[in-house]
């Protein structure tokens, strides 16, 4: 074969390039166009394809005929995608193969986080055995890999000493360990962690106890920017942020602005609707999607919000059923003057 020829066959062969992730993600909100109800998103870059790959919580906000809460029971994981970096979105239908052996059916898969581990994606997803009009239940995390983001093979469960676990988020921390933060609904609906030097391991997770104590929230997301570690999580007034020097530990709230982003990116009837369970994603300035070292300073928050329906507690929700519908929206994450501050779309 000729170099030229040689050439052609790997030009052919290569992968499209990934477009850069846009800081105008997501102006249009996303709606799943089945249920109307995406939530907890997390985005992925798929470099196989040269997409960016949405995956988020499908609630089933306009089936009809449900009562109390099943409406976020019975939920598959969506998935959308995107080849012009997060500006236009296309639906792919839900993941098939999440629903571990001997689970009760029809299984609930809430939250999934997406990390890449190695050379496999790893997927922490919260599951539970049937479709409850209330919050009883027990809840627990499992693991998922995957070589491409559409075939998934089941790892096992992770045991985390607790009937009622949600909302995995996986990182890489200072000490080179990784570490499981998620919602103990148990212990206060506080944010609990673990840690691991194997995190494809499902056994290989030690328990470390409560890292955000106090007020009671969910959907815990860490991740670096501008050379510190940084945690959110959803308190259903908006976002609260906390800083670890290493994210071992030692996580101090934001003093600005009463530690909270995220309180009104949109109204409703005049009053603020908060932005609910994210994701973080870097904005590089080199790069198709990766940081190119741990100073990066802004980052794109993917969210959710409920368009009309302020996003408190769920149990005050309005019997209008357009208050069950939700959008992911986008805003981006700057670090000035030592705080993590967030420019709304």
């Amino acid at each position: 074969m000729t170099r030229q020829a040689a050439d052609a066959v790997f030009a052919t062969s290569a992968p499209p390039a990934l477009a850069l992730l846009r800081p105008d993600a997501f102006t249009v909100p996303y709606r799943d166009p089945v249920w109307d109800g995406p939530t907890d998103p997390v985005l992925v870059a798929d470099h196989l394809k040269g997409e960016w790959v949405l995956f988020y919580t499908q609630r089933r906000a306009t089936a009809p005929g449900l009562t109390g809460v099943e409406w976020v029971h019975g939920t598959g994981i969506g998935v959308a995608r995107s080849s012009d970096g997060g500006a236009t979105w296309r639906y792919q239908g839900t993941v098939d193969g999440l629903i571990p052996p001997g689970t009760e059916l029809p299984a609930t898969l809430w939250a999934p986080d997406v990390v890449r581990i190695g050379d496999r994606w790893i997927m922490y997803l919260t599951v539970l055995g049937g479709r409850r009009t209330d919050w009883t239940g027990t809840a627990e995390i499992v693991q998922f890999a995957s070589r491409d983001l559409e075939a998934w093979e089941y790892l096992g469960r992770i045991n985390l000493d607790s009937p009622r676990v949600i909302d995995a988020a996986v990182a890489s921390c200072g000490d080179g360990r990784y570490r499981l933060w998620y919602k103990d609904e148990a212990r206060g609906s506080n944010t609990c962690s673990a840690v691991s030097d194997r995190p494809d391991d499902p056994s290989s997770w030690l328990l470390e106890g409560v890292a955000i104590p106090g007020r009671p929230h969910e959907g815990p997301k860490v991740f670096r920017l501008g050379g510190s570690f940084w945690m959110i999580v959803d308190e259903w007034r908006g976002q609260a942020v906390y800083r670890s020097p290493d994210a071992t530990g030692n996580w101090v709230r934001q003093e600005q602005r009463g530690g909270l982003i995220l309180t009104a990116p949109e109204s409703v009837n005049g009053r603020p609707v908060v932005g609910r369970h994210a994701d973080v994603v870097p904005l590089p300035d080199t790069g198709a999607g990766e940081m190119s070292d741990g100073g990066t300073q802004r980052a794109l928050l993917v969210y959710f919000t409920h368009p009309y329906w302020g996003g408190e507690d769920i149990d005050t929700m309005a019997p209008d059923p357009r208050t069950r519908l939700s959008h992911v929206r986008a805003a981006v994450l700057e670090v000035r003057d030592g705080n993590l501050v967030c420019t709304e779309h």
